[in-house]
């Protein structure tokens, strides 16, 4: 049986960590995990004309991801991450390669195949990468996993932006922190987190709303009516870069896959845990992932 088919939108870029640069950018980051929980991982992105270029290039195809990268004269993303506790703090270089993605054939042929796309507000922040991913949600095919990421980083959002994504979206994945930014945007407070999120599921007619609480909790809203809530194990953080994603990720492999919504719920933070441990995005899985919340329930 063939594999189902994940891809992401927009950013490819280096982590500037204080230990080195390592490969990441939250979409490519969620095709990674998706990749490793059962899945094709594909991106789609642009890097530089340069050598930063062909090393991301070459870690991405290291990494077991399929790409799509376009090679243009704006230079390769970087992203200075200073760490603060182990969380990561994000200085973001404008006018880079990954803002100038081109429209064309060979990307809606991938997009038409995909059972699931990933994509974030940041990659939306210049015009013609914003109208490049729109067309090519348009090209979604019906019953594709269209997975919104809203991943707010600086000043690089609106409302605006944020109601035209959630018009294709099915899945929405939101922090703690940028629940409370929504909640003051859409009107919505006063309410509970549990209302706040079936608030965005019934008015965007979304599949599943999932909320992260950071070191305290997840909970994951269905349309149907089910929900799943599971705290946070605590683990020895090496640092959280590319955590959120790693959830998002295999979260998606999992129900693609078969998972009911409590198993790809479970699966998903144990694998958010484990990348806590590690340094970067794309670590190496062990042979068997930690069940960390099985030692914390215990």
């Amino acid at each position: 049986m063939a594999k189902p088919i994940v891809l992401s939108l927009g950013e490819l870029l280096w982590d500037m960590l204080p230990s080195g640069k390592r490969a990441g950018g939250a979409p490519v980051n969620f095709a990674y995990h998706a990749m490793m929980n059962g899945a094709d991982g594909w991106s789609i992105s642009a890097v530089g004309e340069d050598e930063l270029g062909d090393e991301l290039i070459a870690e991405a195809k290291k990494a077991g991801i399929h790409t799509i990268i376009q090679r243009n004269a704006w230079p390769t993303s970087t992203v200075e991450v200073a760490l603060k506790n182990g969380i990561p703090e994000y200085t973001i270089v404008e006018h880079v390669a990954w803002d100038h993605i081109l429209y064309t054939r060979q990307l809606i042929e991938v997009v038409e195949q995909a059972d699931a796309i990933c994509f974030g507000t940041l990659a939306l922040r210049a015009p013609e990468t914003h109208e490049t991913i729109i067309e090519l949600l348009k090209h979604a095919k019906a019953g594709a996993m269209k997975f919104f990421d809203i991943n707010l980083r600086g000043s690089y959002y609106s409302k605006e932006l944020i109601e035209e994504l959630l018009g294709y979206a099915t899945v929405f994945k939101i922090n703690d922190d940028e629940l409370l930014l929504m909640r003051d945007m859409f009107g919505i407070s006063g309410t509970s987190d549990d209302e706040a999120c079936r608030w965005f599921v019934d008015t965007f007619g979304l599949d599943y709303i999932i909320l992260t609480g950071g070191s305290t909790f997840s909970t994951i809203v269905a349309r149907t009516g089910e929900s799943s809530t599971l705290r946070t194990p605590h683990v020895e953080v090496n640092d959280t870069v590319g955590a959120g994603d790693s959830f998002s990720g295999t979260f998606t492999g999992k129900i693609l896959t078969g998972s009911t919504l409590v198993e790809a719920h479970r699966a998903a933070v144990n694998t958010a845990a484990f990348v806590c441990t590690q340094a970067g995005a794309w670590p190496s899985y062990p042979d068997v992932m930690p069940d960390y919340l099985a030692a914390a329930e215990a």
